[in-house]
């Protein structure tokens, strides 16, 4: 029988393995954009623009933010700190 799982655990659980996930889409989708520039594959014009910088910098700032999310600005964490200011507030009326 299978035990019960702690909700808060399994949230961030859950929230790190979608990062993950993200994370290793954004790996192969950006590499192999830049293999397709890199082969002149795709925009056969002769340009050696190097275009694919844009999407690997704009989805790489979803993918930082993503992060930080996750594992620097905790969600518990700042819920919890809400409710501490809530808690001296309501002390101080």
């Amino acid at each position: 029988m299978e035990t019960e799982k702690d909700p808060i655990l399994w949230k961030m659980a859950h929230q790190r393995a979608g990062f993950k996930s993200h994370l290793f889409t954004y790996l192969v989708v950006i590499a192999s954009l830049w293999i397709l520039w890199g082969t002149g594959i795709i925009f056969r014009s002769g340009s050696k623009y190097p275009w694919p910088i844009w999407p690997t910098f704009g989805w790489g700032i979803g993918l930082l933010s993503h992060f930080a999310g996750i594992y620097i600005f905790k969600e518990n964490q700042l819920v919890e700190r809400e409710y501490q200011k809530l808690l001296k507030n309501q002390s101080r009326l």
